[in-house]
């Protein structure tokens, strides 16, 4: 069971760390160009919305389905994956970590079945026809069963949170939030959420708890530093890093870091650990904002600190990252990433269950 778990997490590895490269390319013409960025520049920053939507899940459903059944796979992985990004409006990595190797496994085994009953002369119609017969098949299923899912699992962690912060338990949140925002649900949960809630309690008390909650920096950056001291010497995770450090710190695009838990998912344990931690510390102390740091950047957070909460706010911070550290850099010691010898042409072997 143990070595299963370690080939599935080495699968899906496979599928986010050839792209880390272009994550890191979308978070620096984030961090650079967006209206709150380091240069704002309004053309530039054109290129955000369509990259993380169309680029970033494409990818990954390629590579997912190359892995299955090579170029072919990744195909029509890759044109299943549209299917669940127009059925969303959230970035869809989780629907293309699913569709991806699902496109690349039914075309394996359509070809295993038919490829030796092809008449001769016939075999580019064959190849052509077939994909692009399955891709739409696959499209269409995709856009109407896997989207709404996703949609749904957002709703259902907004009203999650809701009713934790309601019931006053602001640290258990991170349970939630933490999950979520692996899951790019980030946006919908601080802004759907929590921002209406604090901008009501900033109102009242001059300060709120409310915005300290999904857009802390803390955590993220112990997690990065874990991979970068405790990853695995010469991994594309510990390679890149520091640099995924300074777009998420400094530049506070936080999705930086999302794939970095997507490729290790018991990672996210540090992050709910991190996050726990310094929500706890923010309740006790009695720490707040005057309204929601964007991007969540450490600068954004001085901007936006009320005058005497200056100690409660960062030590906040300090806390979420160390705790973050410290409990990742255990897991990647105990349970390292499972990388495989070449992470962009794994086969399907490597795949409990899909041989």
């Amino acid at each position: 069971m143990r070595e299963k778990l370690q080939q599935f997490g080495g699968f899906l590895a496979g599928m986010v760390i050839p792209n880390i490269g272009a994550f890191l390319a979308w978070g620096l013409i984030t961090a650079f160009f967006i209206p709150t960025g380091w240069i704002p520049n309004e053309t530039f920053a054109k290129l955000v919305g369509p990259m993380i939507v169309y680029l970033l899940p494409l990818l990954i459903g390629y590579t997912g389905g190359k892995m299955i059944h090579g170029v072919r796979g990744g195909v029509v992985g890759a044109a299943t994956t549209m299917g669940v990004i127009v059925g969303a409006d959230i970035p869809m990595m989780l629907g293309a970590m699913i569709v991806g190797p699902l496109g690349g496994w039914c075309m394996k085994k359509i070809d295993e079945a038919l490829e030796e009953k092809i008449p001769v002369g016939f075999e580019m119609l064959y190849n052509t026809f077939s994909a692009g017969i399955l891709a739409v098949i696959l499209i269409l299923i995709a856009n109407v069963a896997i989207g709404p899912v996703v949609v749904s699992l957002s709703n259902a962690a907004g009203a999650a949170v809701d009713w934790l912060v309601n019931a006053r338990l602001l640290p258990l949140a991170a349970i939630i939030i933490e999950p979520a925002k692996i899951l790019f649900l980030n946006n919908a949960l601080n802004h759907g959420v929590l921002s209406p809630l604090g901008v009501v309690a900033a109102q009242e008390n001059g300060r709120a708890i409310h915005f300290l909650l999904e857009t802390n920096p803390g955590p993220g950056l112990g997690l990065l530093i874990a991979f970068y001291f405790a990853g695995k010497k010469g991994s594309m995770l510990k390679d890149s890093a520091p640099g995924s450090m300074i777009i998420h710190f400094l530049g506070g695009i936080h999705e930086i870091y999302f794939p970095y838990v997507l490729a290790h998912p018991i990672m996210v344990l540090a992050m709910i650990a991190g996050g726990f931690a310094a929500d706890l510390w923010f309740v006790i102390s009695g720490a707040g904002l005057v309204a929601t740091p964007s991007p969540g950047s450490i600068f954004a957070y001085l901007a936006v600190i009320p005058p005497g909460q200056h100690f409660q706010v960062l030590t906040g911070v300090v806390i979420g990252a160390a705790v973050s550290f410290f409990v990742g850099a255990f897991i990647l010691r105990v349970n390292p990433v499972k990388e495989t010898e070449d992470e962009t042409t794994s086969t399907v072997g490597a795949v409990p269950g899909l041989a």
